[in-house]
């Protein structure tokens, strides 16, 4: 429902869901014929019943009545295959929506901006992948057809009840006021009872991903008490709104089962009387209890049904919230290269990741083809932003970006990127093998090519040493992996793209001595055929760059070669190498 609780909006969700099984429409279609089906031939048997009390069994017709009690069989194996169909087709259709719909879902969230990915807990994003979606599934499997073929049986049975006997129907609908209303107030209780349960699993997801990804830093600080506390109010709320609506359903289960019994009572009382009376038929007598049995079944599931229906709604409002967040980087670019000559300009970029609080202010600077730029600045000046903005992972508010000359939107963006390669400080690595960690699954990348890469690094040695070499296996997040070794796999990663622009984000400030010296000696080689940028806080690795820039509070207050601002007296830079030079020295 909406956030008004206007119905409408909800139909119109409701109306989304459907068109996503427009695909498999002549299954939906064949659902909904053996929904309509199954109403008159569920409802036929106690018909037939009645038959064969009145015509033969009280006759004492024995071949009537076998040829009624062989019908009534038959009827009984159509009825089964009907609900076996039924059943199997509906959760067919729910089962390949929400197969397509998770991979249209996955498909957005990879093209949004990393904005989104800042301001949203990753264990949202996975419950609305997962659990949300799933819910979309009973919309299918346990909603719309199968409401329809509830209400179907319901009318079905009703009509042939008053054709039966009016007198019995009538008494046995005496109790319907009473089960209308134990229907409406569970349908609501029950419904507020799973919004709360499914806000409560978001939070219990977003609470869980974020600590098992920092379960170093809880054990580091000694936390596990105090996060154990934390989860543990969670849980004990998610566990109370499962209660909550555990209760609605003990409540209402045994309340129509008094109903059922009332309605059933008062038809054997006046059922028996109409008998003896001889205004109502034995046959009649004996099929109406299966008749009440028939009816209240359906109206006992109906309003569960229609809960299930409304969650599936309210996850798919979820749902398409995300796939309707327009927060992505615009693609208007047509420019395609196969390569890039490495100018690089930024002119007068201005730049806030919120709008409002400004990180870069009118930064301008400029690199030439080949050339290398080292950026400094103390933690927050703007190094990293700039890194962003040139990969467009952000989009600047004032101010231009241009490479080639060509301003970076201008761009077809995965062009764009595809020539830029970065080697992060925070190495993230995914389960699978090396190779695959190198190449991204890219098919256009070869074995031969990876090996090459990882020869001119200096690393093909270390990974030959590993078990199955470039075919070990890496565990999540490359834990079985040291820092060193994971930020030696994530160079070759960014290598074997053979970019035209190198960025090395703090590349090497997270390694051993040893492995810095490898990746040092790449870096002096690779940087000689490339434009680079090159982020490092230990000012001895960028005394080979043609130009540093030095940044603070997000403006570049110094730019030149190591030896111009060195000279430059009372410079930001020259304090800064200097107060490392006195610590080196010390050390």
């Amino acid at each position: 429902m909406s956030a008004d609780g206007a119905p409408s909006f909800d139909l119109q969700i409701l109306s989304r869901i459907l068109r996503l099984a427009w695909p498999y429409r002549h299954v939906f279609i064949f659902a909904a014929i053996l929904a309509i089906l199954l109403a008159p031939t569920a409802s036929l048997r106690p018909y037939l019943i009645n038959k064969m009390v009145d015509e033969n069994i009280v006759q004492f017709d024995l071949n009537g009545m076998l040829k009624m009690a062989a019908m009534i069989s038959g009827l009984l194996v159509l009825e089964v295959i009907l609900q076996y169909g039924f059943i199997y087709s509906t959760n067919w259709l729910g089962q390949c929506v929400i197969r397509d719909l998770r991979k249209s879902v996955f498909s957005h969230i990879t093209s949004l901006r990393l904005r989104f990915f800042d301001q949203t807990p990753i264990g949202t994003i996975t419950t609305r992948t997962i659990n949300d979606i799933e819910s979309i599934n009973n919309v299918f499997s346990e909603g719309v057809i199968t409401i329809v073929a509830d209400i179907l049986a319901i009318i079905v049975i009703l009509v042939i009840m008053f054709m039966s006997s009016w007198q019995l129907t009538v008494i046995c609908l005496a109790t319907m006021p009473l089960m209308l209303i134990a229907t409406y107030v569970f349908k609501e209780k029950v419904k507020s009872a799973f919004q709360v349960v499914r806000t409560q699993i978001a939070r219990m997801n977003a609470f869980l991903q974020e600590r098992i990804s920092g379960m170093r830093i809880v054990q580091i600080f000694t936390a596990e008490k105090r996060e154990l506390k934390k989860f543990r109010a969670i849980n004990r709320e998610y566990t109370q709104a499962n209660l909550n609506s555990i209760l609605y359903y003990a409540v209402f289960f045994p309340v129509v089962e008094i109903i059922s019994a009332l309605a059933l009572g008062l038809m054997v009382w006046w059922g028996a009387r109409g008998v003896i009376s001889e205004e109502i038929s034995l046959g009649a007598l004996v099929a109406f209890p299966i008749y009440l049995s028939m009816l209240f079944r359906p109206l006992r599931f109906i309003a569960d049904r229609f809960n299930t229906l409304q969650m599936g709604v309210v996850a798919a409002d979820r749902v398409f919230k995300v796939i309707d967040n327009n927060e992505k980087i615009e693609n208007n670019g047509k420019i395609e290269v196969k390569r890039l000559q490495g100018d690089i300009k930024f002119e007068h970029v201005k730049f806030a990741y919120d709008g409002i609080n400004t990180v870069l202010k009118d930064v301008s600077f400029g690199v030439r083809p080949g050339e290398t730029l080292a950026l400094v600045g103390s933690t927050g000046a703007g190094k990293s932003t700039i890194i962003n903005i040139l990969n467009r992972f952000y989009d600047i508010q004032e101010g231009a970006v241009k490479i080639d000359n060509i301003n970076i939107k201008d761009y077809e963006l995965s062009h764009l990127r595809r020539r830029i390669s970065i080697v992060l400080q925070d190495v993230f690595l995914f389960a699978g093998t090396i190779y695959e960690n190198i190449t991204l699954r890219d098919d256009n990348i070869g074995r031969d090519e990876v090996v090459s890469a990882s020869k001119m690094i200096g690393a093909h040695e270390f990974i030959s040493r590993m078990p199955d070499g470039y075919d070990f296996k890496v565990n999540e997040r490359g834990n079985n992996l040291s820092m060193g070794q994971r930020q030696i796999i994530s160079f070759i990663r960014a290598l074997v793209y053979n970019p035209d622009i190198l960025v090395l984000d703090e590349a090497t400030s997270s390694v051993d001595s040893e492995t810095e010296a490898i990746i040092q000696y790449a870096i002096e080689r690779l940087i000689q055929k490339r434009t680079s940028i090159i982020i490092a806080h230990r000012l001895s690795t960028i005394k080979h760059a043609n130009k540093i820039g030095v940044l603070s509070h997000g403006r570049l207050i110094e730019f030149g070669t190591h030896e111009e601002l060195l000279s430059k007296k009372g410079g930001h830079y020259k304090k800064l190498y200097e107060m490392q030079f006195v610590e080196t020295d010390s050390i």
